[in-house]
């Protein structure tokens, strides 16, 4: 008898440990199998922004030019999104750009104007006239020392010059395409920083639904390991309970840690100092938005869309360019003249003179020009395709972001139910083990489909608002008009 009860308890003790062994692999096997988000967060980064509308990788930096406060700073959407357009790199490069281009055109439009120089000379000489190989009988072989004043002013201008018009009339829309590119910007400012802050509030909920999950889950531990004392429930009971409760912590400090790397993310996006702590003061609720027609959105984003506008003004360029190419041909007619006083002093001068006009025919160039017009027309090919390229895109764009609006819609009620479900399966669960029906199997079981509905909840949300805003970016009015696609408090 003695020696059956040792095989029972040596058999209990080799099965605990073993237990011990494989349960927390078979436990967190199945709780990422059921929940993919827990060992990692699975919202996306606030660079991996749906579709095609993603900016370059200068937006995603800034500008860094205040001084950090130890006070914590509170920061909604309104303000991360005013210090996003103030800051980012994106949008500095864009405007660095704009003066760029500018700066091409008024070096085009010159070309076209008078230039006018003015100058005054003071010249003194010696000559040496047996150095130059001139010896006269009779003649001073040095001469000087003499000298003259001279005070003249020159203009030259080019009257009659086809290529330098156009290339002028290419620059100017050039500059034109700069300035709609610096607006479009904008959008992708608002964009960039709205994904990054909305990520932030999806951080803070994944916290807050990890740190209940902890508690939930150190219940449950502590209800088995006084069950196992009171030998009314096997040490399995608690093992699996103390798994479950460290998973819960690793999740915790995982959401915790993303929620923190994001932070910073946010901060380098709208250019705070690193160290400026601060807070979101701004939450994003739930509200559907129904009843977008993808045609009319499609129509309104072709009408607003700044970089399409920017696109259609390179194209205007790139025609202005190849006439430029061919306007080489043509013959130039240009003036040049200068006139003043020159005299061995200002009181002792007179007035001089001269005026010259040139009529210039390219006659050997042919090879030169040919080559000038190809490369503008490959040019001007390419600006073609790229603008019906664009137009393709944008409204890719917004059939793909009401798409996205309509399918997280579904997710979002979804999820909510199933956050309910899970609460109402997890508190059965939990009663049926406290009254000794069955064991902790099911509640651990609760407890990882509550996980998973929380962070299907907190993602669904998520990419419901980022939807709305990718739609308001895609209609072309992400910085007007994103308070009425993602709202705040």
């Amino acid at each position: 008898m003695n020696r059956f009860v040792r095989i029972i308890q040596y058999n209990r003790w080799w099965s605990a440990a073993l237990c011990l062994l494989l349960l927390p692999c078979g436990a967190m096997a199945a709780f990422a199998q059921e929940q993919p988000g827990s060992s990692a967060p699975s919202l996306p980064s606030p660079y991996q922004i749906p579709s095609a509308q993603q900016g370059g990788s200068g937006f995603q930096g800034s500008i860094v030019q205040e001084k950090p406060s130890s006070a914590v700073l509170p920061l909604s959407l309104d303000d991360a999104i005013q210090r996003g357009l103030k800051y980012n790199l994106g949008l500095v490069l864009s405007n660095q750009n704009t003066q760029s281009a500018n700066g091409s055109r008024l070096q085009e439009l010159q070309a076209l104007l008078p230039t006018v120089n003015a100058s005054l000379k003071e010249s003194v000489q010696q000559v040496n006239l047996a150095a130059q190989g001139l010896r006269i009988p009779g003649f001073p072989t040095i001469i000087g020392p003499f000298g003259y004043t001279d005070l003249r002013a020159s203009l030259n201008w080019s009257l009659v010059n086809v290529a330098s018009l156009q290339n002028y009339l290419a620059a100017k829309h050039n500059f034109q395409s700069a300035k709609l590119s610096a607006q479009d910007a904008r959008d992708m400012v608002t964009l960039t920083v709205g994904n990054a802050y909305l990520l932030v509030i999806a951080d803070k909920a994944r916290i807050d639904s990890a740190q209940a999950q902890v508690s939930t889950s150190k219940v449950s531990l502590d209800q088995a390991i006084q069950n196992h004392q009171a030998g009314t429930a096997p040490l399995l009971d608690e093992l699996r309970a103390r798994v479950d409760y460290q998973t819960q912590q690793q999740n915790l400090i995982t959401a915790q840690n993303q929620y923190e790397k994001d932070k910073i993310a946010l901060a380098r996006i709208i250019g705070l100092p690193l160290d400026q702590k601060f807070e979101l003061s701004d939450t994003a609720p739930y509200a559907a938005l129904d009843n977008v027609d993808p045609e009319t959105a499609v129509k309104q984003a072709l009408e607003n869309r700044n970089d399409l506008k920017a696109m259609q003004e390179q194209l205007r360029a790139a025609e202005k360019a190849r006439s430029a190419a061919t306007a080489e041909r043509y013959p130039t007619v240009s003036f040049s003249g200068d006139y003043g006083d020159i005299g061995p002093t200002l009181g002792h001068s007179h007035g001089t003179g001269n005026a010259s006009g040139t009529l210039s025919v390219p006659v050997l160039e042919e090879g030169k020009i040919r080559g000038d017009i190809h490369q503008a027309q490959a040019q001007l090919e390419s600006k073609r395709a790229q603008l019906s390229d664009l137009e393709g895109q944008i409204s890719a764009d917004v059939r793909d972001s009401i798409l996205d609006i309509k399918a997280a819609q579904k997710q979002v009620e979804v999820a909510r139910n199933n956050v309910e479900l899970a609460k109402e399966a997890l508190s059965e669960a939990q009663q049926r083990y406290a009254a000794g029906i069955s064991d902790n199997l099911a509640v651990s079981q609760a407890q990882q489909s509550m996980a998973q509905a929380d962070d299907q909840y907190v993602s669904s949300l998520y990419q419901h608002n980022i939807a709305k805003l990718s739609l308001a970016r895609a209609l072309g009015v992400a910085e007007k008009s994103y308070k009425s696609y993602v709202g705040g408090k």
